[in-house]
């Protein structure tokens, strides 16, 4: 037990009885807690006591008691009223004695010390809590994810909130033919996996068919089975294991297909990836020689279940000699008697000698056909004059006899009638030069009815009937 004013810092006053709920503890005896102030010794300076005056820290004290002596008073323990009446704050009443005068020192001593025990403790409170919630939104914050991009796995830290905040934080721009799983606008969480795969493109040739392709796949097998292109037996232009980069490749795909052929009388199927059916040919074992050829054009494309005939041909040529006809040029002739044409220059035909293909498919001979020709000699044109003079209506001396009878028993009737001979001609069977001394032109046999019954008659008016010795007496019926 100590003797002396109890300091802040002292330990509790003992108590005798029992300890009401806000009694201060019960004093220990025995050995001393580790955190107990000496029993004995000076007492150590209350740092809220107010020094007496002469003292070092008085005047301190007196000039700041006009400002804090309502706190000062109100906070002053019973052993601090010596110097709280020298610095002129009024004195407290002295304390009642007892246990409620022990709780309520107690209760000063805490109310004493709270301040700047709480001044202390807050700012750390508030720290450690800012720490402690920048941590907490830190880890909430943080993800580790697996990003693959084109097959090339990595897991990372990422704070990005979605799928598109990675992308963007890695660099990655996607486009329309890009495959981005889960979606740009998915959120992202811990543990999550982002597949990219950028399209490539590829200029396909699928059995002569040509389109522009877009693809994810790295090669050119994935490629195929994700274009569902049956690789089977097909022709490819580049190796199935080539890679496709992101410029894109040209592939050359030819399937597997089934052609039938038709030859020499036998049927061959065959199944063949050749780009031409001169190829497919090949492959089935058919050879084409001379001018044979197939139904198809050889350089097409040979389609699956196509039949094609192989046709045998055999070729030859023909020459053959033509006649070209000759032209016929009218003169009109006043000196000539309506009627009567005079041939001034015979006509004569041409000739032409023209070569001909003629060839035979499978046996059958088809029609010739023209591939050459040469004039061999030229027509000559034949000149006819044509009479437009008018026949008079008369001869004195003949109009009164039946020439109608003599001309049917010369010539039958017939104007352009010739004897067996060829010396004598028309209906009164002139021979050509007593018709010329008449006056007419050409052969009588040309002449017109009217123009030679004319003609008759002045050789009749010249001669008689003398001229006809065997039909003359038929003009007197």
């Amino acid at each position: 037990m100590r003797t002396g004013s109890p300091g802040a810092y002292d330990a509790p006053v003992m108590r005798t009885g029992s300890p009401g709920p806000y009694d201060a503890p019960v004093m220990r005896t025995g050995s001393p807690a580790p955190y107990d102030l000496p029993v004995t010794g000076p007492r150590p300076p209350d740092p809220y006591e107010i020094p007496p005056p002469g003292e070092p820290g008085a005047g301190s004290a007196g000039a700041y008691a006009a400002a804090y002596a309502p706190t000062v008073a109100a906070l002053a323990l019973p052993r601090q009223n010596s110097a709280v009446r020298a610095a002129g704050v009024p004195e407290l009443p002295a304390p009642p004695s007892g246990r409620a005068e022990a709780r309520r020192a107690a209760r000063r001593r805490k109310t004493a010390d709270r301040p700047d025990t709480f001044r202390k403790l807050v700012p750390q409170a508030l720290v450690v809590a800012f720490l402690a919630g920048g941590t907490s939104a830190f880890v909430a914050s943080d993800k580790d994810v697996r990003l693959t991009v084109d097959g090339v796995p990595r897991t990372m830290h990422t704070f990005a909130d979605d799928v598109q905040e990675l992308l963007d934080d890695e660099g990655l721009d996607v486009g329309r033919h890009d495959i981005v799983a889960p979606g740009p606008g998915a959120d992202l969480a811990s543990g999550d996996d982002i597949v990219v795969r950028y399209g490539r493109p590829v200029t396909l040739t699928l059995d002569g068919q040509r389109r522009q392709v877009w693809t994810t796949a790295r090669t050119v097998d994935e490629a195929l089975r994700q274009l569902g292109v049956r690789a089977e037996g097909a022709y490819l232009s580049v190796s199935r294991s080539s890679a496709i980069s992101r410029s894109g490749l040209a592939l050359d795909v030819r399937t597997e297909r089934t052609v039938t052929f038709m030859a020499d009388g036998r049927e061959r199927t065959v199944r063949t990836n050749a780009a031409t059916v001169q190829e497919a040919l090949h492959d089935a074992g058919i050879a084409l020689g001379g001018q044979d050829t197939t139904s198809v054009p050889l350089g097409s494309f040979p389609r699956d279940g196509q039949t094609v005939t192989v046709m045998r041909i055999t070729a030859t040529q023909q020459v053959r000699e033509e006649p070209v006809g000759f032209d016929v040029v009218r003169t009109r002739d006043s000196a000539l008697f309506a009627g009567t044409e005079v041939v001034e220059q015979q006509g004569r035909p041409g000739v032409r000698r023209v070569t001909y293909a003629l060839r035979t498919v499978n046996g059958v001979r088809q029609k010739p056909r023209r591939i050459a020709e040469e004039m061999v000699r030229q027509p000559v044109t034949q000149r006819v004059r044509v009479g437009t003079r008018q026949l008079p209506d008369s001869v004195q001396g003949a109009d009164g006899l039946d020439w109608g009878a003599l001309a049917h028993c010369e010539s039958g009737g017939r104007s352009g009638a010739v004897d067996a001979s060829g010396t004598y001609g028309g209906l009164y069977q002139f021979d050509t030069g007593t018709w010329q001394a008449l006056g007419g032109s050409g052969r009588p046999q040309d002449a017109s009815s009217s123009e030679q019954t004319f003609r008759a008659k002045k050789l009749y008016v010249q001669r008689g009937a003398s001229p006809w010795p065997h039909c003359g007496r038929r003009l007197y019926r």
